[in-house]
């Protein structure tokens, strides 16, 4: 059964805060750099550019138009000191979940064991 778009979305500013810790970049480097990192998760471009301004309106992200390149201008986001504080709390959401699904995986398997011996 494969996810829920919504759900899928649901680590989406985290992720894309993550890429923005580590250098500030324009919204289609953010998309290329998780499609890289990430294979398995496909945001679309609409929805980075989603996350990317309400990021913005809250204050975790800041972004300044550069035009030093050939091309078109390209707005260039990153983290404010807000940013890096969500940026942690994801962190801890995702420490807290990861403990549960490993649980869930750990339980799974002693179960599974113990009911293929039967």
């Amino acid at each position: 059964m494969p996810p829920k778009r919504k759900q899928q979305y649901r680590h989406l500013p985290a992720f894309i805060l993550l890429a923005l810790a580590e250098e500030p970049i324009h919204g289609g480097a953010v998309l290329n750099a998780l499609s890289r990192r990430m294979p398995l998760f496909k945001p679309d471009s609409a929805a980075v550019y989603r996350t990317l301004q309400q990021l913005e309106d809250e204050a975790q992200v800041v972004s300044s138009w550069d035009t030093s390149g050939s091309g078109p201008a390209r707005r260039v986001y990153r983290l404010t000191q807000a940013g890096w504080e969500k940026l942690e709390c994801w962190r801890d959401d995702i420490e807290m979940r990861l403990a549960n699904l490993n649980y869930f995986l750990d339980r799974y398997a002693e179960i599974s064991s113990h009911r293929s011996r039967k």
